[in-house]
């Protein structure tokens, strides 16, 4: 197991959002997390990456409990592409990027060596962003700007990626070309990806598992064809659902709301 959570509660200033969830990931496995809004998806991301505090239960992160560990020693083993990240950065992709080896680095040391040279230009070219390496970040696309930090998130060298709605403000052919490039690293470099993402289809066409939270209780956890049914979908998001096949395999089709 990679990443496993044991009665994991966490929230903010004492509200406890995520009640108590269990759930364990298998190396290089993709998990989709889904929810209606308000549901504690991306508090629950916050909760496994630190950014929140544990207030019951645990989270492990290969056998070492997170929340016992240095921040540096965690940035080491998992990578945050968080939902929004800065437009208006003036450094250049290249120094974007350069920044994801801060981990690896004494604090003493200022200057990228060899290998932090090397982690680097492959993170850039693993994203095809070798052609903009040399261009600063607040002169890309929107889909530009999100495969550049995605090469910071890969430069850190951890084998466990958390993402919050990475496809959120990127248009349809940008979120096929994102997902489909995180599908690629998922298995050429058997990263561990944790997703949160509110569109069902994209979650049924990529992830390996789903887990679906409603009031931060996790009603279910499974493959996409267990866990889309009408039934867990009309109990998560109050619509009426069916499953059909396409030539990308197994979609959602919403019929109706309740």
């Amino acid at each position: 197991m990679t990443l496993t959570t044991k009665d994991f509660s966490t929230g903010y200033q004492g509200n406890k959002i995520i009640k108590s969830i269990s759930l364990s990931l298998e190396r290089s496995e993709w998990l989709g997390i889904i929810g209606a809004n308000g549901s504690g998806k991306s508090t629950f991301l916050k909760g496994i990456s630190r950014i929140l505090d544990v207030y019951t239960g645990s989270a492990y992160l290969y056998g070492q409990n997170i929340h016992n560990s240095s921040t540096k020693e965690i940035a080491k083993k998992i990578s945050v592409l968080p939902q929004l990240q800065r437009s208006n950065l003036t450094l250049t992709v290249y120094e974007l990027v350069s920044l994801g080896r801060s981990p690896h680095k004494k604090w003493w040391e200022l200057d990228l060596d060899e290998v932090d040279h090397s982690k680097v230009e492959r993170s850039i070219e693993l994203t095809d962003m070798k052609a903009f390496k040399d261009i600063p970040v607040d002169k890309l696309s929107g889909g530009q700007r999100q495969r550049a930090f995605l090469s910071l998130a890969l430069a850190q060298d951890a084998k466990t990626l958390l993402l919050d709605e990475p496809t959120t403000f990127l248009d349809l052919r940008y979120q096929l070309q994102f997902l489909d490039l995180l599908k690629k690293i998922n298995q050429e470099q058997e990263i561990t990806i944790v997703t949160v993402i509110h569109d069902l289809n994209l979650a049924a066409r990529y992830c390996d598992r789903i887990a679906v939270l409603k009031e931060g209780e996790l009603l279910a956890v499974g493959s996409p064809r267990k866990v889309l049914s009408n039934k867990l979908m009309k109990k998560a998001f109050q619509v009426e659902t069916c499953q059909i096949e396409t030539p990308v395999g197994l979609q959602i089709c919403t019929i109706k709301s309740n």
